[in-house]
């Protein structure tokens, strides 16, 4: 297996690369004053708002919010994975890419040989499903669940026969053999040493991963044994908690998706497939967990939950609501559906058809209205004590939303529900601090997300003493990445910043930590520098507003970049100095001059102004 890229290489290649050149080869750019525009090719759009900025090797759509570099750009539009858009960028430069840190030739060689063994696995199911002396009744219950023999083959489906031993005597033949298929969770062993097939008299549906290797096996029971539905264990090469059953022919079947229905099992991805309808998607025995929802918002912008309508159906609905508000950014839908007593969605769609059953999908609920209807279930929201209780409850839920417009219309709608001002909703919410958000073992960036179509608006960047809808940390790291040289002339004392609260403040020290080392660096390489880790999310949220920066009229000189950097850091600081001073002042009330220290009965003296 080839080792990692440097990171110096990768910074080296975009600043060689010509992004206008790249992105014109696939998408005919014109001129626009300073930048190219388009019409985005990441969502429908009829006025063109994707924006190229040649200067700093960046693109923005403000219709959609897709942004990023050269590498960015062919991992969406070529649906590239990270190595290969490097190779392909490094083809068009005539650069040869080095690598570092090769993983151990025989752990490569295993998980070679561990992928192989995976086709020659799906191959034997699927051998069985049409030739085996029992396959008629795995035939019988496919045709029965409405299926195709079309769809079978799209998805690769298979049957396990009755027996002990039917893929160990196949594939494992020898002790090397054996282990590989223990390795791959094939095979159940015993306490005594003895193995046997993991999945026995079943269907069997394999799970690929997003470059379409078989990576583990579901199946489905025949008989009444228990369970029902069976994954592959945990393997070196299968982590259930971040894989989608049916993405990957989802994204094969139609190029531009526009949404992911998420199901509960594999029959509904390929029932609702066998009806024409190829975006369904399925967890893997797992609640929909940050991750899931991080790989679906690459591809989509919306997200359409399809429950049973049972009490444990809407446990889980719940569940889904809350792990979603973290990365509902601006541009994302996240919507509701529940099945009809006693079905599911392979039994709906077979009863209702593919039309019918589409048109209840469009018109799930979204997700602020559920939320608010899931809260006023469980208080009485016309008395003054149930939406009081109300705004308790939404209160930490809101808080978790990233900042942006959506997150100022829920708490908008918040406040009409109670009836509390903004002064009183401020208060409710300064008793429920956001949380940070759940760290992801799969912090890959995400697609560009589809939206209606938009026109650029006039980019005016606010003072930061008006920030008060936009978290000035973030506005920080958006003029870093406008002007990176502009962190030489900054004057505040950036270690004062240390206790400021917000989840943006990592990022923006990592940021001028790294340009302290490296003050060379372009917009492009610092957008690209944090691929696969949780900085990378931060800089991209702050891209958009350092594409608004980039397209202002007066074109921000290095010098006026500063001069916003400084105030904006000032202005927290200043901001921090009265928190504290608010502190003292309600410690002093409670408990008296005692209990303060000389240092702090001075900072009482100099009260803060905050302007």
């Amino acid at each position: 297996m080839k080792g990692r890229i440097p990171q110096h290489f990768i910074d080296e290649l975009l600043a060689r690369v010509d992004l206008i050149e790249v992105i014109d080869r696939r998408v005919p750019l014109k001129k626009s004053g300073r930048n190219y525009t388009a019409r985005c090719p990441f969502h429908e759009e009829k006025t063109p708002s994707f924006s190229v900025n040649p200067d700093k090797q960046f693109y923005y759509c403000f219709g959609c919010g897709a942004s990023g570099n050269a590498i960015s750009f062919l991992m969406e539009y070529d649906r590239q994975e990270f190595p290969q858009a490097i190779d392909s960028l490094a083809a068009s430069a005539g650069m040869e890419v080095p690598r570092e840190q090769a993983e151990d030739p025989a752990k490569a060689q295993r998980r070679r040989d561990i992928y192989s063994l995976m086709d020659e696995t799906t191959a034997f199911y699927k051998r069985q499903l049409s030739q085996h002396a029992q396959s008629s009744r795995a035939v019988d219950y496919l045709r029965g669940r409405g299926l195709s023999g079309e769809i079978a083959r799209d998805f690769d489906i298979g049957f396990a026969p009755p027996g002990w031993d039917n893929l160990l005597k196949a594939l494992g033949g020898d002790s090397s053999g054996r282990t590989l298929l223990n390795d791959a969770g094939l095979l159940v062993e015993r306490d005594d040493g003895r193995a046997y097939d993991r999945f026995r008299d079943r269907i069997i549906f394999p799970i690929r991963d997003n470059r379409g290797r078989v990576i583990a096996f579901g199946g489905r029971v025949l008989g009444d044994d228990k369970p029902k539905y069976l994954n592959s264990p945990e393997t070196e090469i299968f982590h259930k908690g971040r894989e989608l059953y049916g993405l990957y022919q989802a994204r094969r079947a139609e190029r531009s998706l526009q949404r992911l229905i998420i199901v509960e099992g594999y029959m509904d991805v390929v029932a609702l497939a066998q009806h024409g309808i190829r975006c369904a998607v399925a967890t893997l025995g797992t609640a929909t967990s940050v991750d899931h929802l991080r790989k679906v918002f690459r591809y989509v912008s919306e997200v359409v939950f399809c429950f049973d309508g049972d009490e444990a159906g809407r446990k889980a609905a719940r569940r889904a609501m809350e792990t979603a508000l973290p990365v509902m950014e601006d541009g994302r839908q996240a919507r509701f559906l529940f099945m009809p007593e006693g079905e599911d969605p392979d039994s709906l769609v077979r009863s209702i058809g593919a039309t019918r059953f589409e048109n209840l999908v469009r018109d799930a609920q979204p997700l602020e209205d559920y939320l608010f209807a899931a809260l006023a279930a469980e208080v009485n929201p016309d008395s003054l004590e149930g939406k009081a209780k109300l705004s308790k409850l939404a209160a930490p839920l809101l808080q978790q939303l990233p900042d942006g417009v959506f997150k100022q219309l829920m708490l908008d709608a918040l406040a009409r529900r109670t009836g509390l001002s903004s002064e009183a909703l401020q208060s409710v919410l300064a008793q429920n601090p956001p949380t940070a958000e759940p760290a992801s073992s799969d912090s890959a960036p995400r697609a560009p997300t589809a939206n209606k179509p938009g026109k650029p608006k006039a980019a005016t960047a606010p003072a930061p003493a008006a920030q008060s809808q936009r978290d000035p940390v973030l506005y920080a790291i958006a003029l870093l990445l406008h002007s990176p040289r502009a962190l030489a002339a900054l004057t505040a004392d950036t270690e004062a910043l240390s206790a400021v609260d917000s989840p943006y403040l990592p990022t923006l020290r990592a940021l001028i930590s790294l340009l302290q080392q490296r003050p060379e660096s372009s917009t492009a390489m610092l957008t690209g520098h944090w691929y696969g880790q949780p900085e990378y999310e931060v800089i991209r949220q702050a891209s958009g507003l350092m594409q608004v920066l980039a397209e202002r009229p007066d074109s921000l000189s290095e010098e006026t970049v500063a001069a916003e950097l400084d105030q904006t850091l000032a202005f927290l600081q200043q901001r921090l100095a009265k928190t504290r001073y608010q502190a003292l002042v309600e410690q002093l009330r409670q408990r008296g001059p005692g209990s303060l220290s000389e240092e702090e009965k001075q900072l009482l003296r100099r009260p803060p102004h905050l302007h």
